[in-house]
């Protein structure tokens, strides 16, 4: 009995010992980056991503959470916007402002997630003029601190995150091609 035990410990612990080498080998940053194209101008485009009161009408997580407190800050779009949630555990907690606003081409975000888990990143959006439409492109990178890894041997970020992307900017084009 003794002896069973004994090796099921030595597999548990050899089966821990390799998630935690296999998480060690993973980068130490991550990127997460979606594009699509949208029917409209840029400058249609830009002012529903400069104003963090309009991301209820195309962001994923807004609705997510029917009674998550939302809190806006500084400049009313544009840099030094800010913009707070306390959610459910669907959304979590953290906080957002825009750093750089070279409308209608670019934004940049500072995106500091409190919970589930905590997570410094940045957020990013393009928006690249082709013809009649513009190429929208989310982005979302920053470092992939330990826990991060070990959570990527099991989770796929990229696919995760990735189709919250897709139906935002899904969302984001019917938005703003119908106007």
């Amino acid at each position: 009995m003794l002896k069973a035990i004994a090796i099921i410990a030595i597999v548990l612990a050899a089966g821990i010992a390799g998630v935690l080498a296999f998480a060690l080998a993973k980068p130490d940053t991550f990127r997460v980056e979606r594009s699509l194209a949208v029917k409209a101008p840029a400058g249609a485009i830009y002012p529903q991503v400069a104003d963090f009161r309009r991301w209820t009408a195309w962001s994923p997580y807004e609705s997510r959470d029917p009674d998550m407190k939302r809190t806006f800050g500084g400049a009313a779009e544009g840099r030094g916007a800010t913009y707070a949630w306390d959610g459910n555990n669907n959304v979590g907690a953290g906080h957002m402002e825009i750093l750089e606003a070279s409308g209608p081409s670019k934004l940049r975000i500072k995106l500091d997630f409190e919970r589930p888990f905590e997570g410094h990143n940045t957020a990013e959006f393009t928006f690249v003029p082709q013809g009649d439409a513009t190429l929208v492109t989310w982005a979302m990178y920053g470092p992939a601190p330990f826990l991060s890894k070990v959570m990527q041997v099991f989770i796929n970020m990229d696919s995760m995150i990735g189709k919250d992307f897709e139906a935002g900017l899904a969302a984001l084009k019917k938005l703003t091609e119908r106007q």
